[in-house]
């Protein structure tokens, strides 16, 4: 009797320290792999100057720095060409029965990933979620609203109807909110990323599914675009307040001077006796009008996607 109950101790003591062995294991390979899915900015953060050091975009630079981090827009990760923005960390020992393979077999063309952890990402208004998925993939993607760490998301061409889900939008719901939304496929969502955003799917006819933005704007969708099911996170950014003028200084935004208070040389508004009001109509420093003329020509054939406005 005691020598079973010793070897069923021994058992039980092998088993704790084999999972404690895979939990570490799993936590540094996962701390290893944050760290490659973020990258130094380069280019971007030039402060509005080019390779010879003259400003060429006015009222940017001193901003805090800040790494990119590779966000999965695409979501496709059954395809076995996702990019970059999808690491493989697998290792054997996580995973024993599961071939580690950066796709998926056609037959379950479905793959589950568990969050992590919600991140802050300086690059972007929304919330990022880091995602492990069950063949040894890392990813961040776009936290959608109420997601919760230890929620399990999928992706793949038939999902069920819950947030963070990732499918072609053929397959979702007339009357779906969803968020992170291709206008090619396989280049990676474009349309609602920002924080609280989402479009509504309207109508599915032919080829093209029609979406409806927050702005009243409605897409001519491909069917075969992904799409995210839920609302894009942290809703109540709109309504934070900068507090002091440094915040925007973190932000890399630089002071904005008027032309007004210019001498002729610099701009089109500046000069005259005392204070003016510079004479014509609202120019940019190159002569250009700055208020009231449209932006926006949807007769052009490069809007086609966009079938009209409301209101």
């Amino acid at each position: 009797m005691v020598i079973l109950f010793f070897s069923f101790s021994i058992a039980k003591l092998e088993r704790n320290y084999v999972g404690h062995l895979e939990t570490m294991l799993q936590e540094n390979i996962i701390k290893k792999g944050i760290k490659k899915l973020k990258q130094g900015k380069g280019s971007f953060d030039r402060g509005g100057r080019n390779s010879q050091g003259t400003i060429t975009v006015s009222h940017r630079g001193g901003r805090n720095k800040r790494l990119y981090r590779l966000v999965d827009f695409k979501r496709v990760l059954f395809n076995p060409n996702s990019g970059p923005s999808v690491l493989k960390i697998g290792h054997p020992v996580l995973h024993p029965k599961q071939e580690q393979k950066n796709g998926l077999e056609e037959k379950n063309p479905d793959i589950e990933g568990t969050v992590i952890k919600l991140d802050y990402d300086p690059n972007r208004t929304a919330k990022i979620a880091l995602i492990f998925y069950t063949n040894g993939l890392l990813s961040y993607i776009l936290c959608p609203k109420d997601l919760k760490v230890g929620d399990k998301i999928l992706s793949g061409k038939f999902v069920p109807i819950s947030k963070g889900n990732a499918s072609p939008i053929k397959n979702i719901p007339v009357g779906t909110l969803v968020h992170n939304i291709e206008l090619k496929p396989g280049k990676g969502g474009q349309l609602a990323r920002a924080a609280g955003t989402s479009a509504k799917i309207i109508k599915k006819e032919n080829r093209y599914v029609i979406v409806k933005l927050k702005s009243g704007k409605l897409y001519n969708i491909p069917s075969e675009c992904m799409a995210t099911i839920g609302i894009v996170s942290n809703e109540l950014n709109k309504n934070k307040k900068l507090n002091k003028a440094g915040n925007n200084r973190w932000k890399g935004k630089r002071p904005t001077v008027r032309g007004v208070a210019m001498n002729p040389v610099d701009h089109p508004h500046g000069g005259g006796e005392g204070r003016s009001k510079g004479g014509r109509h609202p120019v940019t420093p190159w002569g250009k009008l700055t208020k009231g003329k449209p932006t926006s020509f949807l007769k052009k054939t490069t809007n086609r996607k966009l079938k009209r406005k409301l209101g």
